[in-house]
């Protein structure tokens, strides 16, 4: 039961070229920047990574897409690293765009069990009739679009049908967590983090703080340790390495 691994590096040895991965985070709180920069270091490329979004141009999976480690992107956001836009536009990334709410659930849904789902998010556009550009070829043109999704009313109400997500790997960053992988996330930076781990059929959490099993209060623990395989303590510099994307002062 004792889940604890000595370093990130060991933790994420054995993601091999080509992983799907889900990743925790929303902009760059509550992102897993030691686990990833492990894996930058590890090597592994052709990674599908389904993620709120991707950070930012030097940071979190930032880091791994201007590597071009990253060859595919399911996610709801990707306002604020140009070279995801980059990649994307020129045809080297292929992307596909989720409502954010259904992709928490898609997350969740993998988690528990759930093949998919009915959702009214995204009737009456190109989410549900398809045509969104996955992928660009060079010239420009579409070379991949989504294919349109299944529909059915619910009183009287359309909804369409999304799947569920399940990856070979998790990567996310708690708070608090013991060795049996019970997991504590603080605030805002719970996000993604809680339904990114569920889906991962391998599971690697980094925690700034470890606790010995029984520290935390049942009732205070956001995820069982069932979803989590391997924990990495993080040293103190690293627990407190947080960027903020966007800071705002008065004048």
């Amino acid at each position: 039961m004792n889940k604890v691994r000595d370093d990130a590096a060991e933790a994420v040895a054995d993601i091999p070229d080509g992983a799907s991965l889900a990743v925790g985070g929303f902009g760059l709180s509550g992102v897993p920047e030691v686990l990833i920069r492990a894996l930058h270091e590890q090597g592994a490329t052709g990674l599908e990574v389904v993620s709120n979004n991707c950070s930012v141009d030097g940071r979190g999976l930032g880091i791994l897409l201007a590597a071009g480690r990253i060859a595919r992107v399911t996610g709801s956001y990707v306002g604020e690293n140009k070279e995801f836009a980059r990649q994307y536009l020129a045809g080297e990334l292929e992307v596909e765009l989720v409502p954010q709410g259904t992709l928490a659930e898609r997350l969740r849904a993998g988690g528990a069990g759930i093949p998919a789902f009915y959702t009214p998010a995204g009737v009456g556009t190109q989410v549900a009739d398809g045509g969104l550009p996955w992928r660009y070829a060079p010239d420009g043109t579409v070379a991949v679009a989504s294919p349109p999704k299944e529909t059915r009313d619910f009183a009287g109400r359309t909804h369409i049908l999304e799947h569920a997500v399940t990856t070979d790997y998790a990567l996310v960053r708690a708070w608090r967590g013991d060795r049996h992988g019970n997991l504590v996330f603080r605030r805002a930076a719970a996000n993604f983090n809680p339904l990114a781990a569920m889906a991962g059929r391998v599971t690697v959490a980094e925690v700034e703080e470890l606790v010995e099993p029984g520290e935390l209060h049942p009732d205070e623990v956001h995820l069982p340790g069932i979803y989590v395989q391997r924990v990495v303590r993080l040293s103190p510099q690293e627990a407190a390495d947080k960027q903020i994307e966007k800071r705002t002062v008065r004048a």
